[in-house]
């Protein structure tokens, strides 16, 4: 198991991105949490195998229809807490 600490910047804020990342996240059996900063970016801990964060990642790039992510900042790190799911905090 791995832990990604991710902020993801560009387009979104306002488009329907964290729930776009919640649905990624428990298709590719991904739990922790996403949420909005007050900088604009978006934050997430992202907990599972080294497969599938990469899978993950790699989906959450394509975006959707209405997100653009422009940039991806990614710290891996051993799991410092383990999630039961994958939750859009408020």
């Amino acid at each position: 198991m791995k832990q990604f600490h991710l902020i993801f910047k560009g387009k979104v804020q306002g488009v329907g991105f964290r729930y776009f990342v919640q649905t990624l996240a428990l298709e590719n059996n991904v739990t922790g949490w996403v949420r909005n900063k007050a900088d604009g970016t978006v934050e997430s801990i992202a907990v599972a195998s080294t497969e599938s964060l990469h899978t993950f990642l790699e989906k959450i790039k394509k975006g959707n229809r209405f997100a653009k992510v422009q940039h991806i900042e990614i710290t891996e790190s051993e799991p410092k807490e383990l999630f039961s799911n994958f939750k859009v905090m408020y």
